[in-house]
């Protein structure tokens, strides 16, 4: 066995004949095996986070969006369709009307956007699962709608509510001057389902079926304003997506889903990194107390050091000790803290012992990324540590 390793070893299971001592090293274990709990806790917290954002974005959003770069809407030739047929990384993709557009339900009034969608629509984003109430479109009941929670909120609005329809409206274009009394398109609709989500989201749209959106706006054939994709690997979503914008040309914008959603994923990311970042400083702090512990044992056994000294022992080898027995303190706490922090995120996961609302549990992940990445910043910074405390031994110090 290593020489250093075994006396490390020794001096850090050993109880020192200074209590003082005994008391600063158990002190700085807890704090490393807070530490990492803390550490690795908060991790599988935005991991889990983020799975459970992500999972909304899924109803919200396609894989890959193309939309025309000028003007609000464009005519899907033939030969672009056939281009979306002959990928062969493409699942499904559906044709989408979307037009901003005035409801009124019960005298009272509000602004959001018409969604006019295919029947395969549900093969492209996972929209019918977000639904908290009712039911999707159906193809075989005409003028029919499905709505976000908050839109149904701010109107008062139900579901399945037939004597008081949701009166969908569309100015209509043109110049000069129009006459108030007939100024829009109209349509009436009866909501059959709800539908969850983000905040943005919830109170953006009002879905609707694709003929009913292309009649209330007056659209030509084949004028759409998107086209919506799903890809068998949306992992490779922008290697499809430039492929895409080649075939396209300059004249459409193509879009992953991460590009349509930009700033939200920065907000996460962002947060994560913070987060670690803070809870890497409190680590550090807590490190301090293993320099400390390290730094008293050092003195304590100066006259052992004298003697492994003389006996021959080199100083890197004495310094070699105390780094070792810095680095077991430290990979001691992780580990504890370690085994500790995923029991409660397995618990958590579980049993959801701590609550967003009533009945939605912290989302927490576990993920051996976020293993990896405790193990690494701890062991990385308890070995620094101990390097530095050791660094206090020299030769004048031994035989002084």
């Amino acid at each position: 066995m290593n020489f250093s390793y075994y006396i490390a070893k020794r001096y850090l299971y050993s109880k020192s004949s200074n209590s003082a001592i005994n008391i600063i090293t158990i002190i700085a274990s807890f704090g490393i095996i807070v530490g990492s709990i803390a550490l690795f806790i908060i991790l599988s917290g935005f991991s889990g986070l983020r799975t459970f954002s992500y999972s909304l974005l899924d109803a919200a959003d396609p894989d890959i969006k193309i939309t025309s770069v000028k003007g609000k809407s464009f005519i899907l030739s033939n030969n672009y369709l056939q281009k979306l047929i002959e990928n062969d990384n493409i699942d499904d993709f559906s044709s989408v009307i979307e037009e901003r557009v005035f409801l009124e339900y019960n005298d009272k009034n509000e602004i959001a956007y018409i969604k006019g969608v295919k029947e395969n629509y549900t093969n492209i984003t996972k929209i019918d699962s977000s639904l908290s109430i009712g039911s999707w479109l159906n193809p075989n009941y005409s003028n029919t709608a499905v709505a976000g929670r908050i839109i149904a909120l701010k109107l008062s609005m139900g579901i399945r509510n037939f004597t008081e329809p949701l009166t969908i409206m569309v100015p209509k274009p043109g110049k000069g001057f129009i006459n108030p009394n007939n100024a829009f398109y109209k349509t009436n609709v009866q909501i059959v389902g709800l539908y969850t989500g983000t905040e943005a989201f919830e109170s953006k749209f009002v879905f609707v079926d694709f003929n009913l959106a292309k009649d209330l706006l007056k659209f030509k054939s084949n004028e759409i304003t998107s086209i919506e994709i799903k890809l068998k690997d949306s992992n490779f979503s922008d290697e499809v997506a430039e492929d895409l914008q080649k075939a396209f040309g300059d004249n459409y914008k193509v879009q992953t889903k991460e590009q349509l959603n930009a700033i939200f994923y920065k907000v996460i990311n962002t947060e994560n990194l913070v987060s670690y970042l803070i809870f890497t400083l409190i680590i550090i702090i807590a490190l301090f107390n293993v320099i400390g512990a390290i730094i008293m044992m050092i003195i304590d056994k100066k006259e052992n050091l004298k003697t492994l000294f003389n006996l021959g022992t080199t100083i890197k080898e004495i310094k070699k000790i105390f780094v070792l027995q810095g680095f077991l303190l430290t990979l001691f706490g992780m580990s504890v803290g370690l085994i500790i922090g995923v029991i409660l995120v397995f618990v958590q996961k579980q049993f959801g012992l701590f609550m967003i609302t009533q009945n939605l549990p912290y989302p927490v992940e576990f993920r051996f990324t976020n293993l990896i990445v405790v193990i690494f910043t701890i062991s990385t910074l308890g070995y620094i540590a101990a390097k530095i405390a050791s660094s206090r031994i020299n030769k004048n110090f031994i035989e002084n």
